[in-house]
């Protein structure tokens, strides 16, 4: 019988995360076009709104169902928008060890949103799932993730080299694909003692550990 996660949102003082829906189509493919989210992830571009409804309607169910991992969009508790995605993939269920993926929304940056998201998401993992180790990999350039595993309290293992293909635009516009290296991050159950706390007296957010 496959693990598989269950069918649940979390909740923060200030965002949802939940399973995707067919009105967050547009909001998506809106999303998984902006300039940042291609040049650093492997999302097809340009992404159709035909790509949202596959990744809506069968590929991110897929994830969970399969046992490899959940997707969450990520939504203002208040306004209800989308303002991003976390992953958890490549999920093992023996070794109880997953992988984080995060993208933020272009009207969303600068928030703290995806420190949050991500914390809530590991909070759950270890404490709800009694998962042993969440790992983050970000491209050697891509500083504003690396900020973010690092104020959730990840550890950096290591450089993996030439290991991954981000893209950058030439100078006729168009985008080309660009090797580079990949850093290791891992985030264990007691790394994070004391890290929401420490985020919310630096006027980050407030932690609401509610799970719904």
């Amino acid at each position: 019988m496959t693990s598989t996660f269950p069918d649940i949102s979390i909740s923060t003082e200030r965002l949802v995360l939940r399973p995707f829906e067919e009105p967050d189509l547009d909001a998506l493919a809106e999303m998984m076009n902006d300039e940042l989210v291609v040049a650093w992830s492997t999302v097809p571009h340009p992404y159709t709104k035909d790509h949202a409804r596959a990744w809506i309607t069968e590929l991110a169910p897929a994830e969970r169902v399969e046992g490899r991992g959940i997707v969450f969009a990520v939504t203002e508790f208040l306004t209800q928008r989308i303002v991003g995605i976390v992953h958890l993939q490549h999920t093992d269920w023996r070794i109880r060890s997953s992988e984080l993926a995060y993208v933020v929304a272009p009207w969303a940056r600068g928030e703290g949103y995806a420190t949050e998201a991500a914390l809530a998401a590991a909070q759950w993992l270890f404490q709800d799932q009694k998962f042993e180790r969440l790992e983050l990999r970000t491209a050697a350039d891509n500083t504003a993730s690396q900020q973010v595993a690092q104020k959730i309290g990840c550890i950096s293992e290591g450089v993996l080299r030439n290991a991954w293909i981000v893209r950058a635009r030439g100078g006729d516009g168009a985008w080309t694909d660009v090797r580079t290296d990949i850093i290791v991050w891992s985030l264990l159950p007691e790394d994070l003692a004391g890290i929401g706390e420490q985020l919310a007296e630096s006027g980050g957010f407030t932690l609401y550990t509610d799970w719904n």
